[in-house]
Parts: C-alpha cells; sequence; structure tokens
C-alpha cells in the first residue's frame, strides 16, 4: 500500500514537472528522442516524461546588440575606431536553434566583416558624412545573411566615428575656422544690416522734413490767399459802400427838387475832389468855368454880410 502510494506521488511529481506555461513574447522549442518536434506558444503545455525537453526558450522581443569599438581602415588609408548598435528580433525560433551555432557571436563577427567591408570603400571625408548610407548598407546586409539564421534585423547605428587623434585635432582646427568665418560673415552681415536701417532712417526723416515744409509753405500760401481775398473783399464792400452813399445821397436831393445854386454847388464839390488828386493838370470844361465864377460871387457875398 505504501509503495503504490509512493508510485501515485512520484507519477504526480512528473505530471506537475512536466506542465509549463510560455509567457507572452516568448516561444520554447521542444525536442522528442533529440529531433525537433514543435515550437510552444504562449499558453498552458505539456511534455511527456523523459521523451520531451525543452532545447532552448526564445524571446520574441527585439534586442538590442551594443558591440565595442572595432578597428576599421578607410579606403585612404585612415584607421578609425567605430562602435556599432544592432536591433534585431527572433521571428523563427526553430531557424534561430538549429541555424548557427552561437548565433549572437555569429551576429557581431558579422556586423565586424560587414563593417570593415563598407567602409574600406569609403574615404575619410566619405566616413564622416555618410553615416545614413552606411547604417543603410549594413542593415540591408546583415537582414538577408541572418534570414536563414531566423533573426531579422530592423536597425543599424553607428554610434560613434573616432578617426585617429591627430586627424582629431585638424578636424577641430578646421572648424575652429570655420566658426570664425562664420562669425566674421554674421558680424559683417550685422553692420551691413545696421548702416542700411541707419540710411532708410535718414532717409524717411529726411522725406518727413521735406513733405512737413511742403505742408507749411502749402498752407502759408492758402492763408496769404485768404488774407488776399478778405482785404480784396474789404476794399469792395468799401467801395460799395461809398457808392451806395454817393447814390443815396443823390436819390435825397432828387427828392428835395433842388434848384440851379445847389446843383453848382454839388458840381464844385465834385472839382474840388478831383483838384484833391494826384493829377499835375486839370481841364476843365467851358460849360463849368461860369459855375466856378457862380461860387466865387457866392463867397464873396457871404464875407461882406
Amino acid at each position: 500500500m505504501l509503495f503504490l502510494l509512493a508510485v501515485i506521488v512520484i507519477l504526480i511529481l512528473l505530471v506537475i514537472s512536466n506542465i509549463f506555461v510560455v509567457q507572452q513574447s516568448r516561444a520554447y522549442v521542444i525536442e522528442r528522442l533529440g529531433a525537433f518536434k514543435a515550437v510552444e506558444g504562449v499558453g498552458l503545455h505539456f511534455k511527456i516524461p523523459f521523451l520531451d525537453r525543452i532545447v532552448r526558450r526564445v524571446s520574441l522581443k527585439e534586442q538590442v546588440l551594443d558591440y565595442p569599438p572595432q578597428p576599421v581602415i578607410t579606403k585612404d588609408n585612415v584607421t578609425m575606431q567605430i562602435d556599432t548598435v544592432v536591433y534585431f528580433q527572433i521571428t523563427d525560433p526553430k531557424l534561430y536553434t538549429y541555424g548557427v551555432e552561437q548565433p549572437m557571436m555569429a551576429m557581431e563577427n558579422l556586423t565586424a566583416t560587414t563593417l570593415r567591408n563598407i567602409i574600406g570603400d569609403l574615404e575619410l571625408d566619405q566616413t564622416l558624412t555618410s553615416r545614413d548610407l552606411i547604417n543603410t548598407k549594413m542593415r540591408s546586409i546583415l537582414d538577408e545573411a541572418t534570414d536563414p539564421w531566423g533573426i531579422k534585423v530592423n536597425r543599424v547605428e553607428l554610434k560613434n566615428i573616432l578617426p585617429p587623434q591627430d586627424i582629431q585635432n585638424s578636424m577641430e582646427k578646421q572648424m575652429k575656422a570655420e566658426r570664425d568665418r562664420r562669425q566674421a560673415i554674421l558680424q559683417a552681415e550685422g553692420q551691413k544690416k545696421s548702416a542700411i536701417l541707419i540710411a532708410e532712417g535718414e532717409k524717411e526723416s529726411a522725406i518727413l522734413k521735406a513733405d512737413a515744409e511742403k505742408q507749411a509753405a502749402i498752407l502759408k500760401a492758402e492763408a496769404e490767399k485768404q488774407a488776399a481775398i478778405l482785404k480784396a473783399d474789404g476794399e469792395a464792400q468799401a467801395i460799395r459802400s461809398v457808392q451806395q452813399a454817393l447814390a443815396d445821397s443823390l436819390e435825397m436831393l432828387n427828392e428835395k427838387s433842388p434848384n440851379d445854386s445847389v446843383l453848382r454847388l454839388k458840381a464844385i464839390e465834385a472839382m474840388q475832389k478831383v483838384a484833391d488828386g494826384q493829377a499835375t493838370k486839370i481841364i476843365i470844361p467851358s460849360e463849368m468855368q461860369g459855375l466856378v465864377g457862380l461860387a466865387n460871387g457866392i463867397v464873396s457875398s457871404v464875407q461882406e454880410g
């Protein structure tokens, strides 16, 4: 009875120990009697004791391999140190398990060889300025080469490209000279723009001053014109007033029916006004000479009385 109980316990333990769970983003490669049986995905699984075994647990997530700097020689015989980062993903766990021995080491060696081949076809300047081109070429070559291993290369990045120290010093001097040149250009452009702005300001000031003087001259001419118009209107009004007064006096005189003596006196007053003018010679009509004598007689009579 105890033996049977022990056998049952052992069988239970064997069953429990051969039950396994595959987590998300993982896959298990199972062999039966040394031959490939299956690739188990996510979920609960059972393997036959002593017959089945888990050969490899594979992660299906994207993984990163950061390789140390590798010495490479450019086409113009310059030795450089370049470190590379490879982003890859296992797409076929079976090929990854049986395609190549030590796939990570194989990936590292393949990456170094590919990098040397690509850089060997480029000169130093091309290497420093063609980082994206190098990344693209490496990704394409590595992805094609690792496809039989069940690996897909997603991206390849060159982290650092380190030329020899003397070349680095020369590059730093060249960069400093370029920075100084750009600074001088920017300073010259700034001075040019400043001079342009000053000239523009002076131009605007001159234009505004000329406009102001023009407006002042126009206003002055308008004022003088208005003054002349007002003066002429005043003089015309005065003349009209004098003429109106003379017309009114004549009208009043006509209404009073003046005699010949009054008319002669009015004629004499008119002659006096003529004589008060600036003329140097006055011509008196013959019919007016009698009026003058009459006026003198009237004056004499008044004085005797």
